[in-house]
């Protein structure tokens, strides 16, 4: 049996179609369901079993687990919000719940991929590279990215960085984040702002070194982080890995292959960027992507222009998701 937590957001339930396209059903799905609309992520996806993510960690503190075969946990459950500013709910719900299933998995002989982020490496002014020797120095700009810099710091110091997978992932797009409101991806507003108003606006640039629309992000597809992960798992991988593209691509790039996958033509508004946005706002992200190479991945995700057309064409336009293919 597999467990995956988030197993409903767009990173979790795509794993879960990754491990079905392996034939992979036996899976423990958690999540926190709520009032939102990602229980669709659900819908199309096999799965053995479905528990809420308190009722999981009561099952996993009363030793529940215990004496099932797990093959391996993919814990990507956790307030990915980058504007939360209640630390108290983020260090309960990032810190402490990786804390619980890392010392289960570890304890067990159990391979654990986790969700770390590359929103630990703040400003970029450290680099980054996923070099766990390196980590102390980093200086996330908000509480999410320091909630998950506090774990992969605690699993340092605490001798299991070694034991188990951290994934630091880039800008992730692609089918099944529609229900993700404001930390929906740019790539998906894009969608959906061409599509109503045959615009899209970005915001401008406050350094003078990036032109309006110059500022750069690593984006990689779903699709392709699956693959990462399922790599990591197959090699059983340990320590801190980059999931990116390596590659650092414009906002104009972006946004200019959504006007070509809607074969609208380009039409991009700057306007301001809030105030209280501009020190914490990051104008180049770029994942170091040697030490996956090292590994032995040798595989290039998909372009930028193929991917939207992929996600637009084959999954926005028709209503799909993730296994309605």
């Amino acid at each position: 049996m597999f467990i995956v937590t988030g197993a409903a957001g767009l990173i979790g339930s795509s794993v879960i179609w990754g491990l079905n396209r392996r034939g992979v059903g036996d899976i423990l799905a958690v999540d926190h369901l709520g009032c939102s609309e990602k229980w669709r992520n659900l819908r199309a996806l096999e799965y053995a079993d479905y528990m809420e993510k308190e009722d999981f960690r009561d099952l996993l503190a009363d030793g529940g687990l215990d004496n099932v075969k797990i093959d391996g946990i993919f814990h990507l459950g956790a307030c990915s919000a980058t504007t939360e500013k209640d630390a108290t709910y983020l260090i309960h719900n990032n810190f402490e719940a990786t804390k619980e299933l890392a010392l289960f998995a570890v304890n067990h002989n159990i391979p654990l991929i986790y969700a770390s982020s590359c929103a630990t490496y703040g400003d970029g002014s450290q680099g980054y590279k996923d070099d766990e020797s390196s980590i102390e120095k980093l200086r996330p700009l908000n509480m999410y990215g320091y909630s998950k810099q506090m774990f992969d710091l605690w699993a340092r110091r605490n001798g299991l960085l070694d034991k188990i997978c951290g994934c630091k992932f880039s800008n992730i797009y692609g089918p099944n984040e529609h229900h993700k409101a404001e930390m929906r991806s740019v790539v998906l507003r894009a969608y959906e702002q061409i599509s109503t108003e045959g615009k899209m606006r970005l915001f401008r640039s406050y350094k003078p070194e990036y032109a309006d629309g110059e500022q750069k992000r690593d984006f990689l597809y779903v699709k392709d982080a699956v693959e990462m992960l399922m790599f990591l798992f197959d090699k059983k991988a340990t320590g801190l890995y980059n999931i990116g593209s390596g590659k650092a691509e414009t906002w104009n790039s972006m946004v200019k292959a959504a006007f070509k996958a809607l074969n609208k033509p380009e039409n991009i508004e700057y306007i301001d960027m809030p105030e209280s946005l501009r020190p914490k706002y990051q104008y180049y992200t770029c994942a170091d992507m040697s030490k996956l190479h090292k590994l032995g991945w040798n595989k290039e995700p998909m372009s930028l222009e193929e991917a939207i057309y992929d996600y637009y064409v084959n999954y926005q336009i028709p209503g799909k998701l993730l296994g309605d293919e």
